[in-house]
């Protein structure tokens, strides 16, 4: 993440579907197991990581808490550290 990218939902949300986009790409998930885990449906899952749809904050809320993650884990600990 770039030092002059800031602490805001905005970037959050950004960081969270690079996040499953990687878990996917990499094969530590499938967009199928996440609408499982989730509640969500498939089709909805693959146009929030296509640019598609929106990750509304209850959809991002259900993905954290089944990927075990929570905000502060969408940020280097440096930038956090750093932060007024």
């Amino acid at each position: 993440m770039s030092a002059t990218q800031p602490l805001d939902f905005r970037t959050a949300r950004l960081r969270l579907v690079e996040r499953i986009n990687h878990l996917v790409h990499s094969g530590q998930l499938t967009e199928r197991r996440l609408a499982r885990l989730t509640g969500v449906s498939q089709p909805h899952i693959h146009n929030i990581l296509k640019g598609i749809r929106t990750l509304t904050p209850d959809v991002a809320d259900l993905v954290l808490e089944h990927l075990d993650l929570d905000l502060l884990d969408l940020f280097e600990r440096e930038r956090i550290d750093s932060h007024p």
